[in-house]
């Protein structure tokens, strides 16, 4: 067996490795069921008949429930693409963050009530925290009762604790950390809890006076700061079982499941955490007896696996592939349509057009890029079904935003543009694109429409893998390479206007590496509008920032992303849940 297990780790995925052999025996119990599930749920499109599928309607997830239940039991099946770390102070992928609901809580989190989401609740916490009158303090208390799997109380420190694994960039790699910028002290940083240096300082922002209240001064005032408490990098861990970069090997669980096995052929396994109590949690219905969670899947295979039974949740956000939207496209009344649920992600796919960089440093030449885009060629060229036109830099699903006109091209406005920013045969620049074939198709799209009034963009794919971080995301570089235009996508973390505009339109937002403000746009109005939406907290606040950063002709919206999930035939309590873009585990079943 000790030479079994050996190979087994070899085979393991890198988050994986090294989990303790007690964990990799409970799940070799396990591993025959989980195949026997699968092979008895195989079957074609329409599924077997010993797979019944529940019945529902088309969008019935989005507002609603698809198959409500209160029944216990069985096992989930979810597939997924790569998970980045079960750590949850390391993961940055929504979907992998939508399965640590499972054995991870926070003070707050998202709601799942229908059509309410995308909204936050009480989770850890007795409420949403309580501002001091100048924003620079948010006060948190636990509830009584909570624990971790071992059984030992859940306190204030195991937060703060949590929390402060985040400044460990040399150790913690890969999450993500607002609470970092919020809360750290740029003249003395802090170093995270695993140096032992004499000299560190302590993290002295997060206050615990005693076991059930926590206190965090901010920097800055941040009306968004419950959201970042919603994160599972803001999650408790208690120190004692902290493994430092090997903590996703054996993340100890404050949920209702525990992982409690990873396995190369069936991926992970979910089982019941004995010591969580349903009446400390408003959240979770913790209905299934266990989660099992095939990893490292193409859009194909969960596609497959869904629609044949063998799976009930593809939480990669992603929706069915183009092979599964064609085979429906033909038939109208093909019953697996019932399963789907058709959303906007909020992941808008838009131009940059860097300010510093000419001639994008003269505004009426951002001004004749801006008129010549047809968004219907862009979709056109993405498909309907996987995109949404959109002229405004808000995302459909965030209330309280502009109107959107849906532009269209206006050729002859543009050509005054260009005659006003002194190049009326037109001019030429770089397009930096990521080189993946949708991107690159969407640019070749953009570059023909532009070169209708003498635009000539020259199309520079680059590795999609650098290109937030280094390429475009480094001002330098854009300067040095001429990118007069980019095409990038933005999402933001939370569902709030703030959210999605402060990191694009905000001058100080600014950075060397992994910058977010494409254009950089430093602009002392739209930065003091910024700062008046943040106090008021209002969309109509928010809208005035739009209309300033429109005015700039900065950024051109293209469309928002759109995904059609598909439901397993098994699934109930199928709720959508929108931040993360899938089916919210916390309350899925399959009884």
């Amino acid at each position: 067996m000790a030479s079994t297990l050996d190979r087994l780790s070899d085979r393991l995925p890198a988050w994986a490795r090294g989990m303790p052999r007690r964990r990799l025996l409970a799940g070799a119990a396990v591993v025959l069921l989980v195949v026997v599930i699968a092979v008895s749920c195989g079957g074609g499109s329409g599924g077997r008949a010993d797979v019944p599928v529940v019945e529902g309607e088309p969008d019935a997830g989005i507002d609603g429930v698809r198959a409500p239940s209160t029944a216990t039991g069985d096992t989930l099946r979810v597939v997924s693409d790569e998970i980045d770390s079960l750590d949850p102070q390391r993961s940055y992928l929504p979907g992998v963050w939508n399965l640590m609901r499972l054995y991870t809580r926070t003070l707050v989190t998202y709601d799942s009530e229908p059509g309410a989401t995308t909204e936050l609740v009480p989770d850890l916490a007795t409420d949403l925290g309580t501002p001091s009158e100048d924003g620079l303090s948010w006060t948190f208390t636990l509830r009584e009762g909570v624990t971790f799997e071992n059984g030992r109380p859940i306190t204030a420190q195991d937060v703060k604790y949590g929390i402060q694994r985040s400044f460990a960039s040399d150790v913690v790699v890969g999450g993500p950390t607002y609470v970092v910028d919020l809360l750290d002290d740029p003249a003395n940083p802090y170093p995270g809890p695993f140096s032992r240096e004499e000299d560190d300082p302590d993290l002295t922002s997060v206050e615990t006076p005693d076991e059930r209240t926590i206190i965090f001064r901010l920097r800055a005032p941040q009306p968004d700061f419950p959201y970042v408490m919603a994160l599972p990098s803001s999650s408790p861990v208690p120190a004692e079982a902290d493994t430092g970069a090997d903590y996703g090997r054996d993340p100890v669980s404050s949920g209702p499941y525990a992982i409690t096995s990873v396995d190369p052929a069936t991926g992970i396994l979910l089982e019941r955490n004995p010591q969580w109590n349903p009446d400390t949690d408003p959240v979770r219905t913790a209905l299934p007896d266990r989660v099992v969670v095939r990893t490292d899947l193409n859009g194909v295979e969960r596609d497959q696996a869904l629609l044949a039974g063998s799976a009930d949740v593809d939480i990669t956000g992603t929706g069915i592939q183009s092979p599964t939207t064609a085979r429906l496209a033909g038939d109208e009344d093909h019953p697996v349509r019932d399963r789907l649920d058709d959303l906007t992600t909020g992941s808008l796919r838009l131009l940059a057009l860097p300010t510093d960089v000419a001639p994008m440093n003269n505004a009426d030449c951002r001004a004749a890029v801006a008129a010549v885009v047809d968004r219907a060629g862009v979709q056109q060229e993405l498909g309907a079904v996987n995109a949404v036109r959109r002229s405004v830099l808000w995302p459909r699903g965030l209330a309280g935003g502009p109107e959107d006109a849906d532009r269209r091209p206006d050729l002859d406005r543009a050509r005054a543009s260009l005659e006003a920013c002194g190049f009326p045969d037109g001019f030429s620049t770089v397009l930096a694109v990521p080189d993946t074939p949708p991107s690159v198709a969407v640019a070749e799209e953009v570059a023909a429409q532009l070169a209708e009034v003498g635009i000539q963009a020259e199309i520079r794919p680059l590795s999609a893998g650098n290109f937030y971080a280094t390429d475009v995301g480094s001002p330098d570089s854009v300067a040095a390479n001429g990118f007069g235009i980019i095409l990038a996508t933005w999402t933001a973390d939370f569902p709030t206007a703030g959210s999605f505009l402060a990191p694009l339109v905000d001058g100080r937002a600014i950075r060397s590496v992994g910058n977010t403000n494409y254009a950089r746009l430093d602009d002392p109005e739209v930065i003091a509008l910024v700062d008046a939406a943040r106090a008021a907290g209002e969309p109509a606040a928010w809208r005035e920032v739009v209309g300033a950063v429109e005015a700039a002709s900065v950024y051109v919206p293209l469309v928002e992303s759109r995904v059609q999930l598909l439901a397993g035939q098994r699934l109930r309590n199928g709720l959508v849940m929108r931040p993360y873009a899938g089916y919210d585990l916390a309350t899925a079943g399959v009884r």
